[in-house]
């Protein structure tokens, strides 16, 4: 049985999502900086390399990491149908920072699709 929960163990939760997003955005950009995925399988292994020895992809997988750790403390303090909904946040995020660093376009459809999950996690949350 899980102990009550203290605002401050919502900080598990924030941390996950927000290092899972760190960890979307700058691989999206250091992929985009390395151009096009070769054709040939020899030179996609050498691109793919690349791309994983790039200290900013590295950033990338060690935030993953951090966030497997956060929720990780996060499950100590939730139960897992409570905490989850919660992540569905970073689509919200990565909507709205893919729209400033990339120029994504976000379309009428996309702003109703993230109200809804935003709407999906209120009420998840209260039941």
């Amino acid at each position: 049985m899980l102990s009550t929960v203290r605002l401050t163990d919502y900080l598990y939760i924030l941390a996950t999502i927000l290092f899972t997003v760190y960890g979307q955005i700058v691989i999206k950009w250091q992929v985009l900086a390395a151009g096009r995925f070769p054709s040939s399988t020899v030179e996609r292994v050498w691109f793919l390399a690349r791309l994983v020895i790039n200290p900013w992809v590295a950033s990338g997988f060690a935030a993953a990491f951090a966030a497997s750790l956060c929720w990780m403390a996060a499950m100590t303090r939730f139960r897992l149908s409570d905490a989850y909904p919660f992540t569905s946040l970073s689509f919200a995020l990565v909507l709205l920072l893919s729209m400033i660093f990339f120029r994504e376009n976000i379309t009428l459809v996309k702003i109703l699709g993230v109200g809804l999950i935003a709407l999906g996690v209120f009420v998840a949350s209260r039941g």
